[in-house]
């Protein structure tokens, strides 16, 4: 697990499955420009914490349930359309920020985004993918998989940040409320066109 060629490899699969776009990103951009970075971290540890659970899970045997049980894996699936399609609605008819902030809206809690990795197929495949490509066979599979998941999210908190931070930008770059309409109604799509990815 000291070679550098491996925390390489692992490196670059990181940012290749947290840096491009998919439900989370999506979200993180639209909450960046309406609520701000410091607002948004929560949503982000949230999804941090999420698939590091789910990430253990998987390195324990739990990716075993969807080959054994494919019925579970089409489960999840629905359920994280419904519930993708239920966040496009709440972010395409989210108020622009001064009325968002009357009428108390907030951004993603940490439990919610957490909660929403396990009906995420992008975590699921990321978790499968990185246990099965990268875990090492020698040594203790409780120190491995938590050195691995660890070092994954340490990565990918830079990347899903630098979508946060690109939302931030975007809005301060709108000065009306039907600027603000039109971003939230492109973000809302965007997130709901996911559910394509969902269900592929």
């Amino acid at each position: 697990m000291t070679s550098l060629a491996w925390w390489f490899s692992v490196a670059l699969f990181s940012i290749s499955m947290t840096g491009t776009p998919g439900p989370n990103n999506v979200m993180l951009t639209a909450s960046g420009a309406l609520y701000g970075y410091r607002r948004t971290l929560p949503h982000i540890f949230g999804i941090m914490a999420g698939c590091f659970v789910l990430f253990m899970a998987v390195a324990l045997g739990l990716g075993v349930l969807f080959e054994r049980f494919p019925v579970v894996q089409q489960a999840l699936k629905v359920i994280g359309a419904i519930y993708l399609l239920y966040l496009a609605w709440k972010i395409a008819t989210a108020p622009p920020p001064d009325l968002a902030a009357r009428e108390g809206a907030r951004p993603l809690t940490a439990w919610q985004a957490a909660v929403f990795q396990f009906v995420n197929p992008k975590a699921w495949v990321m978790g499968i993918a990185l246990i099965a490509g990268f875990m090492p066979h020698q040594g203790s599979l409780i120190v491995n998989a938590t050195v691995l998941s660890l070092f994954m999210e340490f990565v990918g908190f830079f990347c899903i940040s630098c979508w946060a931070g690109f939302g931030m930008a975007i809005g301060r770059l709108l000065k009306t409320p039907r600027a603000w309409r039109v971003f939230n109604g492109v973000m809302g799509l965007a997130t709901a066109a996911c559910v394509g990815f969902i269900l592929s």
